[in-house]
């Protein structure tokens, strides 16, 4: 549990202090140090990639602060975690937040909308599914147990009236189940491009079943965290632009975090987009998720609550 408190020195003094400024003098800023950690998402998805990439930013760029990043089953898992105080920032698909009747977890909110997920459903290229229908009675991989795979495919099967054989596991083991013929199909609600799907279009050649149909359906029922999109010809070697439904991702974070420590984490993942995206090293991958992080978008989180710390950020921004 971290107990909110107010950190020394002022807000702007641990911004200029991030950036290697301090007015009227060439030392550090010195704030309470604070241990971190970041609920992230199974092997093979951008989660994984991506929250590792702003725990070694925050870090960074915030002194004081120290992020470890904290392997999950991805979505709900992560808000379990932010409840129950096990990690104190996390990354969520915004479906997986807002419940039927509107309502949202108490105790966490957001720091702000990163980028959209799209949903996959794929299968291997001489499959005999063609369409969202032929799903019924076949074996699919529906991610991870309480991720956000898991939450968003369950609700399209529901809305459908489709039966499967559900299978549960990480995006990574889902693709080397497809490979093998263990399974069916797989769905994925992810970044794009994912690794897990990246790695297996690369190897073997695969298919993206549209999914059109199915997100008219989640929009109509669920119209806050869900949007008709496509997914480009160019984000898998040798598979056509597919239509499917995307979601916006959130990190979020435990209302009882310090304002000023929010203030200067969302700071930091709006001034290092660009670095966040290019990894920086050469044992690191890119993350051209982080690319559509923006300002403009970043404030859109529906009904999940900005915490005060985030708010103020925005706040300033626009003066």
């Amino acid at each position: 549990m971290v107990v909110r408190r107010e950190l020394r020195p002022s807000r702007r003094a641990v911004l200029l202090a991030a950036g290697g400024l301090l007015a009227g003098c060439s030392r550090r800023a010195e704030v309470d140090a604070v241990h971190l950690r970041l609920a992230t998402g199974p092997a093979g998805a951008v989660y994984r990639r991506i929250g590792g990439a702003l725990a070694e930013h925050i870090t960074e760029q915030v002194p004081g602060a120290t992020v470890t990043t904290v392997a999950s089953r991805a979505s709900s898992d992560n808000i379990r975690m932010l409840r129950g105080g096990e990690v104190q920032l996390g990354l969520s698909s915004l479906d997986a937040l807002i419940t039927a009747d509107g309502s949202v977890p108490a105790g966490i909110s957001a720091i702000c909308r990163l980028y959209d997920s799209h949903l996959h459903l794929v299968v291997m290229a001489g499959s005999p599914i063609e369409e969202f229908r032929d799903l019924a009675g076949k074996r699919v991989s529906l991610g991870a147990r309480d991720s956000g795979t898991e939450f968003t495919s369950l609700r399209v099967l529901r809305l459908a009236s489709t039966k499967v054989d559900g299978r549960y596991s990480s995006q990574a083991e889902s693709a080397d189940a497809l490979r093998d013929g263990e399974i069916d199909a797989m769905f994925s609600l992810t970044g794009v491009p994912t690794p897990a799907i990246t790695e297996l279009a690369q190897r073997y050649p695969i298919r993206l079943v549209p999914l059109d149909a199915q997100a008219d359906a989640l929009v109509t029922a669920y119209p806050a965290p869900y949007a008709p999109a496509m997914i480009p010809a160019t984000a898998y070697a040798g598979i056509a632009g597919t239509r499917t439904v995307a979601v916006p991702n959130v990190l979020l974070v435990r209302n009882d975090l310090p304002d000023d420590l929010v203030y200067a984490i969302t700071d930091t993942v709006f001034t290092y987009t660009g670095t966040i995206a290019s990894a920086g090293r050469d044992d690191a991958e890119d993350v051209p998720e982080a690319w559509r992080i923006n300002v403009r978008t970043g404030i859109s989180t529906s009904s999940i609550p900005l915490h005060p710390g985030a708010v103020d950020w925005f706040r300033d921004r626009k003066r």
